[in-house]
């Protein structure tokens, strides 16, 4: 039996069209992986393959709330700039008041939990300002979310003067973020985006929610029609993501112990690349949680060996996009071809 919300189910032997993607990619990512080996000294060393699943767990954070908006047929290019004011609002909330004759050394001095709390609050309200216009204005999401982008961004830039704050901290505020798994060099910022996977599966398979946003994305008149709130169910969503994005945003500000208004700079593309790579349609209406984490493994191959043969960035960048081109067309054929 089809799924009505627009996920094709099993039926008999036959694989779903996001099942059979995924293993495409997962197919993608073992060639990719090779080829790397051969061309990158030690790159098969476990420790590398270890650094590839867990040194991008940011993006893959972020990777979570751009796909399900994306399934939805809607796009946030917010999630960078808003990391970058949620990390300087976590730093300055908790500075130290009038301890110095240098403004960036001054903050509010509040306690750490309550600068963290405070600027989560204020990352979801950036969610909340892109939920606003799109789910109840109708505005594109691309239009809103980069102009939230450039606010978060200028804010950021306005409160750290262009540059950084990263003094005047309480010893716990690099806890979060440099705290590593008893026994392991494993940073708690990984357990963290495991435990984020988990739970966005669950709500993906297993939730009326999650089957209501593939209905959404597949035709949200139909949706509407079958007496789904399609404006609470987006409004929910960019909310979600703007709390993720400040959930990256924190530990990021911790591991480093500065709150940098650069910081996170394309990340929003990034997020965007791995879903597409995943097999996320930008059309709305497709794509999966898993598929999207195996996107986030191939670009963290294709950059890590970038970086490995020395490549400039500019070069770096240009592989990112011939791989993602190809992927993404291979992904096309591939459907096609299984569609006859």
């Amino acid at each position: 039996m089809e799924d009505k919300q627009g996920k094709e189910q099993v039926t008999g032997n036959k694989l779903s069209d996001e099942t059979f993607i995924t293993l495409c990619m997962v197919g993608v990512l073992l060639i990719v992986f090779a080829l790397a080996c051969v061309v990158v000294p030690n790159f098969y060393k476990p420790q590398n393959i270890l650094n590839l699943i867990t040194n991008n767990w940011f993006l893959v954070i972020l990777g979570i709330g751009v796909t399900f908006l994306l399934i939805t047929g809607n796009l946030d290019m917010s999630v960078g700039g808003n990391i970058a004011l949620t990390g300087v609002l976590s730093v300055y909330f908790c500075q130290e008041a009038n301890v110095s004759q240098n403004e960036l050394a001054n903050g509010l001095g509040l306690p750490y939990l309550v600068a963290i709390g405070l600027a989560l609050i204020c990352a979801v309200g950036i969610g909340a300002i892109n939920a606003f216009f799109v789910a109840k204005l109708k505005v594109p999401s691309i239009i809103v979310t980069l102009g939230t982008m450039m606010v978060a961004r200028g804010t950021a830039q306005v409160i750290t003067q262009g540059a950084q704050r990263n003094t005047s901290l309480p010893d716990e505020f690099g806890i979060l973020g440099t705290t590593m798994l008893p026994g392991t060099n494993i940073q708690l910022s990984v357990l963290v985006m495991l435990t984020l996977i988990i739970i966005a599966l669950i709500v993906e398979k297993k939730t009326v929610f999650g089957r209501r946003i593939y209905l959404i994305g597949a035709n949200p008149q139909a949706a509407r029609l079958s007496g789904i709130n399609v404006t609470k169910y987006i409004s929910a969503l960019f909310i979600i993501n703007g709390l993720l994005a400040g959930i990256a945003g924190i530990l990021l500000a911790s591991e480093y112990k500065a709150g940098i208004s650069s910081r996170a700079m394309g990340y929003e593309f990034d997020a965007l690349v791995i879903s597409l790579l995943g097999g996320v349609s930008i059309a709305g209406g497709f794509g999966s949680v898993e598929g999207m984490f195996v996107g986030a493994l191939i670009l963290s191959v294709v950059t890590t060996s970038a970086t490995g043969l020395l490549l400039s960035p500019d070069w770096q960048f240009t592989l990112k996009a011939i791989v993602t081109f190809i992927a993404i067309l291979a992904q096309r054929f591939a459907l096609d071809k299984r569609k006859g």
